[in-house]
């Protein structure tokens, strides 16, 4: 049975501390790289993607576990995707170049939305079931955005038609003419997310080892608890200091 009032997670509040600092760290090397003159050659390698994918996806799957400790995803998916439209905005008024359509924001609220609604039929599925079935199809979907899936032993190629249609581009179907500069379609991020979800039932079940409820670094776990406001804040902030170092 789940708790009442569960225990606060206070490792997941650390880890999203430091998580949330890789962003800001991240994207500073990225305006340092792409809008002033600054060389980075290292700053689009394979390695250096690798790592950001692994600390989104971490922070992604956060989120889903997160989904058992709001009193409404429903409402709160519905302020983070109005967040992601603002940001929408902003960059299309002000950094046309770097023009975010759905970035991380708009997948974030998308899918805080999406359970609420599938909440009653994903209690269904037992949390192992849900957690393995999850992961596989985030592997499956990972290269749908290139027109394929890699199956054991086989590639598969998807049809044309799913692509170059702009309402597709969120699920994670390419668009010509269509770019984003921060993307993480339903596809396959979403599998991610909802991996989380799953997971969070014994996070909430409080099934955990203990350390992980115990503060071990209560100022980093502030940090984590107040990452939409770092998140919200850091780009004009990098960019405004940038910019009076640069011009």
């Amino acid at each position: 049975m789940e708790l009442a009032r569960p225990r606060r997670v206070h490792l997941m509040d650390e880890l999203r501390g430091v998580l949330i600092i890789g962003v800001v760290l991240y994207h500073l090397l990225y305006d340092l790289a792409v809008l002033f003159p600054v060389g980075i050659p290292w700053m689009f390698s394979s390695w250096m993607n690798g790592a950001r994918n692994v600390c989104t996806g971490t922070l992604i799957a956060i989120s889903g576990i997160s989904c058992h400790y709001t009193r409404s995803n429903l409402r709160r998916g519905l302020r983070t995707f109005g967040l992601g439209m603002l940001l929408t905005v902003v960059t299309a008024l002000f950094m046309p170049s770097q023009l975010i359509i759905f970035g991380i924001l708009h997948f974030f609220g998308a899918m805080m939305l999406l359970y609420a609604l599938l909440q009653p039929l994903l209690e269904k599925i037992p949390a192992m079931a849900g957690i393995i079935g999850c992961v596989l199809l985030f592997l499956l979907t990972w290269t749908v955005f290139s027109g394929f899936i890699r199956l054991p032993g086989m590639t598969v190629y998807l049809p044309d038609f799913l692509y170059n249609k702009p309402l597709l581009f969120p699920l994670g179907f390419a668009c010509q003419g269509i770019a984003s500069a921060d993307y993480y379609p339903l596809m396959p991020w979403g599998f991610l997310f909802l991996a989380g979800s799953f997971f969070g039932r014994y996070v909430r079940g409080d099934r955990l080892p203990e350390f992980c409820y115990r503060s071990h670094l209560p100022r980093l776990a502030w940090v984590g608890s107040h990452t939409m406001a770092i998140y919200l804040i850091h780009q004009p902030v990098i960019y405004g200091l940038l910019t009076l170092i640069f011009h």
